[in-house]
């Protein structure tokens, strides 16, 4: 598991510069209906942000980070992922995930994903010019898989994301697989101490990337566990905050103008 229920970015709000946020239901292409939450930036750059979750899902710690974009100029939407399945859309710790996890399939969250996408890209998500991607754990292998989607996006970043692939569900698609078909620079961020991902695998994403010519950044840092980026580590807020200042530079740098 990434975040615990009372997990929350840790990052420092800004006042007024979200114009606001809100919970609502995108509609896949299947015509599933699944729960989102948006914040729009009071002070639009051109850049949005498709927010993917870890395994819990559209928990309040990602709607947090959708409001944290926002307020430094990025149209946000963070997603759901169990509206094909779950009975309740409570995503709290009463609600068995783990056991959802499976159910899910690669398809029909890449559908959702671009659910989303289009949101950001049309007038009431704001006319993005400048796409975007951010996941977390799960999520973060789900993020760098954007990078071969076809949806265009101007980067994806990964926070401890599972670059050689998803252990528990080795059946999904591997990030390093599709490296030679990313059109996209890659924002990577990993904790020196997550077990799950050791350096060895870090490495080898970081060869497969440079490989294939992809523009990319990784930090790894010394010391810091898989979900360090949580503002209950105050041990690690000083990696948090750069983590914080590298996914702005990173969209910064990226964002067409």
């Amino acid at each position: 598991m990434c975040v615990d229920n009372d997990s929350r970015p840790p990052i420092t709000p800004i006042a007024g510069g979200s114009a606001g946020g809100k919970d609502f239901k995108l509609t896949s292409s299947d015509g599933t209906k699944f729960m989102a939450y948006a914040a729009r930036a009071a002070r639009p750059t051109g850049a949005g942000m498709v927010v993917i979750p870890d395994v819990r899902g559209l928990h309040v710690y990602y709607k947090e980070l959708a409001d944290r974009l926002a307020e430094v100029g990025v149209d946000a939407v963070a997603i759901d992922f169990f509206a094909r399945t779950a009975t309740t859309e409570d995503r709290s710790d009463k609600f068995d995930f783990m056991s959802e996890v499976p159910r899910t399939s690669p398809e029909t969250l890449q559908a959702d994903i671009a659910a989303a996408a289009g949101y950001l890209r049309g007038q009431d998500g704001g006319q993005v010019r400048s796409l975007f991607s951010v996941g977390f754990c799960f999520g973060g292998a789900i993020s760098y898989l954007q990078a071969a989607s076809g949806l265009n996006y101007a980067g994806v970043i990964g926070f401890y994301g599972w670059p050689l692939g998803l252990k528990r569900w080795p059946d999904r698609p591997k990030p390093i697989d599709a490296v030679s078909r990313y059109t996209c620079p890659v924002e990577s961020i990993f904790g020196g101490a997550d077990e799950g991902i050791p350096q060895s695998a870090v490495d080898e994403f970081d060869t497969a990337l440079k490989k294939a010519n992809v523009k990319h950044d990784m930090k790894v840092y010394p010391g810091a566990p898989h979900s360090f980026f949580d503002r209950k580590f105050t041990e690690f807020a000083e990696a948090s905050a750069d983590a914080w200042k590298r996914v702005q530079a990173f969209v910064g740098q990226n964002t067409k103008h």
